[in-house]
């Protein structure tokens, strides 16, 4: 990972580990400072949409608070809610899925970092897939592991996976392989026939394969995204991260889920024991409905996400300077632009002569960098307003 160093003066700055003084700023924030506070900003730098979490899962949260459900709860979760998730996916998937394989987090992140604290130690390798969240890897980096960072293949317009990189990726020191599909920020979705070959690569070298799924229900030919939980074995190495965020419009709630082997429990146990404790029992009743009651939300969520995707990829595939393909899943548009070379400057200009918010390629790795990210998670009218706004900046730059 690139890192840009924080400033040597800085009191204190040689106190902490060199790896945290030096890590690398998030750039979509960077560029979403510009519109702290502006009114009139569209903001698709981020992922998230911009519909409120509905009031019957607001309503089972402070019905929670108001019964005195506010004292430390199970460190893996509810066994209710674990039980609730253990069904929603066994019904998504083609096996059963125990309640002792489900982990309740503080969110996807908090997710990652558990599994990673397990996994991972210095001197261990790490392969992700990019371009890709930056948390991920950086994540990853601050246990002390090395990451390295296998690219995605746009062919004809098609996000494509070349497994003999991947493979020729790893060595002897390579302990897990990171995967994010469906992708943010590409909207490219592994296959399960690729699935099965990772599977079967890592069975062989003892490797974790480590799946973060949290799109997995924002897929537009199909209702669920292939998944690993689809192939792997109950013992398999494995771990699947989720996230109530993006399907159930929950972003601000940060809870999340692991699904990982059964005998994995007692290490996970002992991490959050020693990190959060447990997440807040109000937070997971509300969960709780969100997943037991809230498909019709997720289908809602879905075809919101289609109608954006439809407005926002048709301006742009029609723009003679735009190139880019029809995202497969989640809710976002990976662009590029004629003559564009630094997309970090480039979305800060487009910001400021039109107040419409994207997040940089750059952002997501040097994989990412000449492509700029834009979030169609948002009412039709927020994105034709948008759009109008930037085709003509285009047009006018």
């Amino acid at each position: 990972m690139q890192s840009i160093r924080g400033p040597v003066d800085a009191p204190g700055l040689a106190r902490i580990r060199a790896l945290v003084a030096n890590a690398t700023p998030q750039l979509i924030g960077e560029v979403a400072r510009l519109g702290l506070g502006d009114k009139d900003a569209i903001p698709l730098w981020y992922g998230e949409g911009d519909v409120p979490t509905p009031s019957f899962i607001c309503d089972a949260a402070h019905k929670a608070m108001l019964a005195g459900e506010t004292f430390y709860s199970h460190k893996r979760g509810l066994p209710e809610l674990r039980e609730a998730l253990s069904s929603y996916m066994s019904h998504l998937y083609d096996q059963r899925i125990d309640p002792e394989r489900v982990t309740v987090t503080a969110s996807g992140m908090h997710g990652i970092l558990t599994a990673m604290q397990a996994i991972l130690q210095s001197g261990d390798n790490c392969v992700l897939v990019g371009p890709l969240w930056p948390n991920a890897q950086a994540t990853a980096e601050f246990t002390g592991a090395e990451t390295r960072v296998v690219a995605l293949e746009a062919e004809n317009g098609v996000w494509r996976l070349n497994l003999e990189t991947l493979f020729a990726a790893c060595d002897d020191s390579t302990r897990l392989i990171f995967i994010n599909s469906p992708g943010n920020p590409t909207g490219w979705m592994m296959e399960s026939t690729q699935q099965q070959e990772i599977l079967d690569y890592a069975r062989r070298r003892g490797i974790w394969i480590m799946s973060d799924e949290v799109y997995a229900r924002l897929v537009y030919e199909r209702t669920v995204a292939p998944s690993f939980l689809d192939i792997a074995e109950p013992d398999d190495a494995v771990i699947v991260v989720n996230s109530f965020s993006k399907s159930w419009a929950m972003t601000g709630w940060r809870v999340g889920w692991l699904t990982h082997p059964a005998w994995l429990s007692h290490a996970f146990t002992e991490l959050i024991e020693y990190s959060i404790s447990s997440v807040p029992p109000f937070l997971q009743k509300a969960a709780l409905v969100a997943v037991s009651e809230g498909e019709g939300l997720v289908s809602d969520i879905r075809e919101r996400c289609r109608q954006g995707r439809d407005i926002v990829m048709s301006a742009l595939l029609e723009h003679p300077r735009v190139a880019a393909s029809m995202p497969k899943a989640a809710f976002y548009a990976f662009f590029q632009v004629e003559g564009m070379d630094n997309s970090l400057n480039w979305a800060k200009q487009l910001y400021q002569a039109t107040k419409v918010g994207v997040a940089p390629g750059s952002a997501f790795g040097p994989e990412g960098e000449g492509w700029i990210r834009l979030c169609f998670a948002s009412s039709p009218e927020r994105l034709t307003k948008a759009m109008d706004r930037l085709t003509n900046f285009l047009s006018e730059n």
